[in-house]
């Protein structure tokens, strides 16, 4: 998935700015979705799955990219190509699993590296049981 910034690397993602993306598994994202969706905070921003149900892309703030090490997961950094965020999916053969809006602002990197982790622990030890 293919997700543009807006060149200033500090501004969180809004409905006029843009992000990078941090791309996962679906089974692991859908997991770090119910995780943050638990949170006492609102900690979960837009997030986009493709259409064949193999990934989710989570919006994070822009700059996220040049430091994102996650196991299993990669970061797209946008280059300062410019995506404004609206109700129809950015990417070709994506749909809006929490759209714009509904999920106000990017999802906090750090935030979402803990729940990754999380859902990643979860999944081996459910995977384990079998």
């Amino acid at each position: 998935m293919e997700i543009s910034r807006i060149d200033r690397i500090n501004d969180p993602c809004t409905q006029a700015a843009c992000c990078d993306v941090v791309t996962v598994p679906a089974r692991q994202g859908l997991e770090a979705v119910d995780i943050l969706r638990r949170g006492t905070a609102e900690a979960v921003g837009p997030v986009l799955h493709d259409d064949g149900g193999g990934t989710l892309g989570f919006l994070v703030p822009p700059g996220t990219a040049a430091a994102w090490d996650v196991p299993g997961s990669t970061c797209t950094g946008t280059d300062g190509r410019g995506m404004t965020l609206a109700p129809e999916p950015p990417v070709e053969g994506s749909d809006w699993l929490l759209p714009p809006g509904e999920a106000e602002l990017a999802t906090d990197p750090a935030v979402l590296r803990q729940a990754l982790g999380e859902a990643a622990r979860m999944i081996k030890a459910a995977d384990s049981c079998r």
